[in-house]
């Protein structure tokens, strides 16, 4: 099967994950780039990787990369390519166009360029063309440039891989799949203890951790463009996910969502019975500064109004202190991870977190910052002895 390089992306401060995504799926030659990784692949790889990755947003597979100066350069380098080689007649195309850098500044003019040459090389050969679908084309290409430098690559997913396909409906700024699938794998939930969603609005944490636990991939409910591709290879991507099936297992462990708002959870049943993993999940309307753990230990994973207004401030840094000490007083022996892009109030959590993370909660600059909530006294929980003697 012949070998090629393959683009994946991500979110910002996603990568190290990504990368142990694609190790664990069999990558090799692995390289972690700016919000991107990159491997050598096949097309059964590039197959599992739309299927399974749950940090990816795109798989890409660049085709050309070339140098141009101005737009004249870019349209002529553009008609040499043999787009035959990628689409017929009949089908349909979208460009997506990224540019950084002082040469070329309008992503949508080096898109409509791009569309140009393609059209017209039909048009010369079959004084015919194919035609723009932005919506489900046939085939999806991806134009990067960089200063001079243009890579050319086919989008193998086509609408963004956060979409499972299971959430449908959704409350008021929800948190992307990809952005809940990262922060759980940085958690280290072990998939065995309890894992709590005491703020779950659209249920994603709850239903990406359910997910990940009983082993259904995160592309299972979806198509992907490399479906409409020339060389799609139907059975083997037929026999991909067979085997995905197989491995499925059921889940025993407790994971909790909770929220304050009856519509939320709502919605979250919802999802969570369209993504199959109702019977998975524990949902219940609850105030969480009213809660408390169920268990011993586990992980508690929140994302807390970041109150965007400026008149929410006050309001926010009390919230954030009552959150503080509700863990601190309900959840020991359990790690919360707390993310927000209110980092004044995440200091008034009142406990020393003992990590901090930066990331994009689409485009809000946020913290993640995990707490260690002890039983007892740090000393105490390091050392038995102390305990005993009490």
């Amino acid at each position: 099967m012949e070998k090629f390089d393959i683009v994946i992306k991500t979110q910002f401060g996603l990568e190290p994950v990504l990368a142990q995504e694609l190790k664990d799926l069999g990558a090799t030659d692995i390289q972690e780039l700016n919000r991107a990784v990159m491997c050598t692949a096949d097309n059964e790889l590039m197959y599992k990787c739309n299927l399974h990755l749950r940090t990816a947003i795109k798989v890409l597979k660049p085709i050309i990369s070339f140098e141009a100066r101005n737009e004249n350069q870019l349209y002529r380098m553009m008609r040499r390519i043999h787009w035959e080689d990628y689409m017929r007649l009949d089908q349909t195309l979208a460009i997506d166009g990224t540019t950084s850098g002082d040469v070329f500044t309008h992503s949508k003019y080096v898109a409509l360029k791009t569309k140009d040459a393609i059209v017209d090389q039909f048009r010369d050969k079959y004084d015919s063309r194919p035609f723009v679908d932005p919506k489900d084309p046939d085939l999806r290409i991806n134009v990067q440039i960089a200063q001079t430098r243009v890579t050319v690559s086919l989008d193998s997913s086509g609408t963004t891989l956060a979409k499972r396909g299971y959430r449908l409906a959704q409350t008021a700024a929800p948190m992307s799949e990809v952005l809940a699938a990262g922060i759980i794998y940085m958690s280290g939930w072990d998939k065995e203890s309890d894992l709590v969603d005491p703020m779950c609005g659209s249920g994603t944490f709850s239903i990406e951790a359910a997910l990940m636990a009983r082993q259904i991939p995160a592309g299972m409910l979806r198509s992907f463009a490399f479906e409409k591709w020339n060389d799609f290879d139907a059975d083997l991507f037929a026999d991909l996910k067979e085997k995905a099936k197989t491995q499925i297992k059921p889940y025993n462990g407790t994971i909790t969502a909770h929220d304050i708002s009856n519509r939320a959870i709502s919605i979250a049943k919802e999802n969570a019975e369209r993504a199959g993993v109702i019977d998975n999940i524990d949902f219940s309307k609850k105030d969480f500064l009213d809660s408390k753990a169920s268990g011993d230990k586990g992980v508690i994973l929140i994302n807390p109004p970041y109150g965007e207004r400026l008149e929410d401030e006050e309001e926010m840094i009390e919230f954030y202190g009552e959150v503080g000490t509700r863990l601190k007083h309900f959840y020991n022996g359990y790690d919360a991870w707390i993310i927000s892009s209110n980092l004044r109030a995440l200091k008034f959590i009142g406990l020393r977190p003992s990590r901090k993370i930066k990331l994009y909660n689409g485009p809000l600059e946020c913290k993640l910052q995990k707490y260690e909530l002890y039983r007892g006294s740090k000393k105490a929980s390091k050392n038995p002895d102390m305990i005993k003697k009490k």
